[in-house]
């Protein structure tokens, strides 16, 4: 009878410490939040932005950004176009998140912070008398920066383009149009262009019907199916469908579609080849949070996922892929690239490479400036904190399902 008391003790007890610990992990997984990962993601934007935006404001971007260049590259071209690139696509990135309401909370005041010292860099950056004046009228590559910054007025345009002043209105009008005395290649480029004069609509100006006409045409022809559009005439295995291709393409023709030019149609089947790629991006994260570095302009890096970011921005995505795994999957690539690569200089700038320093690996059109293309991957942010995107529990995404040995969604061929 003592024996068995004391076995009964003993079980107790075991059990007493089994609920504990699983308590301990349960209280883990609950502390490993949505609004956790949102406050990481909305931190690594504004240390990512910052310096980009607080100089402009400061008129100090030009002297502060340091101008990294591919190995045996000289810096003299590349300081004629990559001053607007950092700022061109720093905005494309924050765009939606700076247009949410302001609040107390500390991701609130960094966007307070970030929207103001943006609506003063943006006066400096079309200031002709401004030590940061940026360059949109000699080169081509400014047709693609600026493009980014048409992008992120089109996202935002209570935020970062009814605020400004009408001299600074009418500043950026004009350096919009002094684009066209270039053209750029003859495949995303067209795209480019196009957007440019859709931000020209979308502010009462008359837009060049020809570049919008080309862009849209050609980009039609150059669908290959299921999801996947060429680059051009001839396709590559990279990540263009989603560093431009997918998202500028649904932008275009929402301006195009709401001002009556196209048919809503046309939009509508942009918008569904869109949510069919994000589907492929999302099954790249591997289980440790990887994806493969191929094709050009790995420097990119988060920009791999602009595609999947705003279908879930736009709360599009497919029925199969939940926002809470979109959200695990792409935090696990912001945690596998940031947490353990350094991809930041002593002052806070990008360095040229995919995790950490890599200068090797740079495209020959690469510079400091282009880098900021990874910004691109943090759209949710414009998604408020309340969002089911940001507070539904945390889920596996599909790779991490796939390799657990969990059941997930067979893929398929879609016809449109």
């Amino acid at each position: 009878m003592k024996i068995l008391k004391i076995s009964l003790l003993i079980a107790t007890i075991s059990l007493a410490n089994l609920n504990l610990i699983q308590a301990q992990k349960t209280k883990g997984k609950v502390q490993n939040t949505g609004l956790q990962e949102r406050a990481y993601w909305a931190k690594l934007l504004y240390k990512m932005a910052s310096p980009v935006i607080l100089n402009l404001s400061n008129s100090t971007l030009k002297k502060n950004m340091p101008v990294e260049v591919p190995p045996g590259m000289k810096t003299d071209f590349f300081k004629k176009v990559t001053y607007l690139e950092a700022v061109g696509r720093t905005m494309a990135g924050v765009a939606p998140w700076l247009a949410l309401s302001d609040d107390n909370t500390d991701e609130g005041k960094m966007r307070l912070e970030l929207r103001t010292a943006l609506l003063k860099g943006i006066v400096n950056a079309v200031d002709p008398a401004n030590p940061d004046y940026l360059n949109f009228r000699t080169e081509s590559q400014p047709i693609v920066d600026a493009a980014y910054m048409a992008q992120a007025f089109l996202r935002a345009p209570k935020a970062l383009w009814e605020p400004l002043d009408a001299v600074t209105k009418s500043r950026v009008i004009e350096e919009f149009k002094t684009l066209r005395t270039r053209t750029g290649a003859y495949n995303n480029w067209l795209l480019f262009a196009g957007i440019n004069e859709c931000f020209l609509l979308s502010v009462g100006e008359k837009p060049d019907p020809a570049r919008i006409e080309f862009a849209r045409k050609k980009m039609i022809e150059w669908y290959k199916g299921d999801g996947w559009y060429s680059d051009g005439p001839s396709f590559s295995m990279d990540y263009y469908n989603s560093y431009v291709i997918h998202p500028m393409l649904v932008d275009f023709l929402k301006v195009l579609s709401d001002k009556k030019r196209v048919p809503v149609e046309e939009y509508n089947t942009a918008l569904q080849r869109m949510v069919r790629y994000s589907e492929f991006s999302e099954r790249i994260i591997s289980p440790e949070g990887t994806y493969p570095a191929m094709g050009r302009s790995a420097t990119y890096r988060t920009a791999a996922f602009q595609a999947l970011a705003q279908v879930a921005l736009m709360e599009k995505l497919p029925e199969h892929v939940s926002a809470a795994q979109v959200r695990c999957g792409i935090s696990a690539v912001m945690h596998r690239m940031f947490d353990t690569c350094n991809n930041f200089d002593s002052n806070g700038w990008l360095v040229l490479g995919f995790c950490g320093s890599q200068p090797m690996i740079a495209d020959s059109y690469t510079s400091t400036g282009s880098l900021y293309m990874a910004t691109l991957g943090f759209l949710p942010l414009g998604l408020p904190a309340h969002h089911p995107f940001w507070t539904d529990p945390a889920a596996d995404w599909t790779a991490k399902k796939a390799w657990s040995g969990a059941a997930f969604k067979k893929d398929y061929h879609v016809e449109y």
